[in-house]
């Protein structure tokens, strides 16, 4: 594999080499003993064109504990505030050479594009409502740290599943390595198709959630929607919102999860988020690092 570009071009077996260094990672970063230098003298380049906070900040850290530098490009300060367009920034950023390239965009595909003109890895950090492959490979960490695997794991997605590329990873990642999936949305954000025939989807809490075993809350893309399709945040939440109350209701044994960003009583309440006994939410943040880690490594230091 020269690039992460998408789940949808990795098949089982990649999938769970990627999983597999990733936990050899973690039990390595636990100890305290992991090799700090695999990356010396490696340069990698974040082209993050959306803000972020996890998925930037933990590339960060995950190139920095494998010895490498990391430049993190601006496009507020660069030159595409002059009026340069996209490919004469991406020729002139791949001509200086790095060994890799991390890059988050709201085009669609524009991982894919940059692939086809870098000599070096390019790993997306998510790109449009199309793929967050990292985020499904740490979300897939965190689920089998708690549960041991993933083949026959009831897993629920709640939320704006039209506009999220992490609901789109997650479903083939998932449906790949052998979990049942589910979708529970709003009809007007919920497409028409989906990545599997045999992803159920749902669009009330109660016909979507009873015998669940991780149920994950998603936000609203409201930067990819019509803001039209909501009528209110509060409207979303007394329908779909995740509650304590709700869960214990139609999913008593269920763990929770969320990518982030966090927000409260929208997609999730606060009892449930803060709950140390079902939620994964902090652990998916510290699965973040050996999975990025691992994705280095194997792209990188190979």
């Amino acid at each position: 594999m020269q690039h992460l570009l998408g789940i949808n071009e990795l098949d089982k077996a990649q999938i769970e080499q990627f999983l597999s260094r990733a936990q050899e990672i973690a039990a390595q970063l636990k100890k305290g003993d992991w090799d700090n230098e695999r990356l010396k003298n490696k340069i990698i380049l974040h082209l993050f064109f959306e803000h972020s906070t996890r998925t930037l900040t933990s590339f960060e850290i995950a190139a920095k504990r494998l010895g490498a530098q990391v430049v993190n490009w601006n496009p507020e300060t660069s030159s595409l505030s002059k009026g340069e367009n996209f490919i004469d920034t991406i020729e002139t950023l791949t001509s200086m050479k790095p060994d890799a390239i991390v890059m988050r965009h709201a085009d669609y595909g524009a991982p894919l594009t940059v692939a086809s003109k870098a000599k070096c890895p390019v790993i997306n950090g998510g790109d449009s409502w199309r793929e967050h492959p990292t985020q499904a490979l740490l979300d897939a960490l965190t689920m089998i740290d708690h549960f041991g695997g993933l083949g026959g794991l009831n897993v629920t997605i709640i939320g704006d599943i039209a506009h999220s590329r992490v609901a789109s990873s997650n479903m083939q990642l998932l449906t790949k390595m052998g979990a049942n999936v589910r979708v529970i949305a709003p009809k007007v954000l919920m497409p028409e198709s989906l990545p599997f025939d045999n992803i159920k989807k749902f669009h009330t809490l109660k016909d979507g959630l009873p015998n669940s075993d991780v149920v994950m809350t998603l936000r609203l893309q409201k930067e990819r929607m019509d803001r039209a399709l909501i009528s209110s945040d509060e409207a979303y939440f007394n329908e779909f919102g995740l509650t304590l109350n709700i869960l214990d209701k139609y999913a008593p044994k269920a763990v929770v999860m969320d990518p982030g960003p966090l927000v409260r009583n929208v997609q999730i309440a606060d009892d449930i988020a803060e709950d140390p006994q079902r939620s994964l939410i902090l652990k998916q943040v510290a699965n973040g690092i050996p999975t990025r880690m691992a994705v280095l490594d194997m792209l990188v230091g190979a």
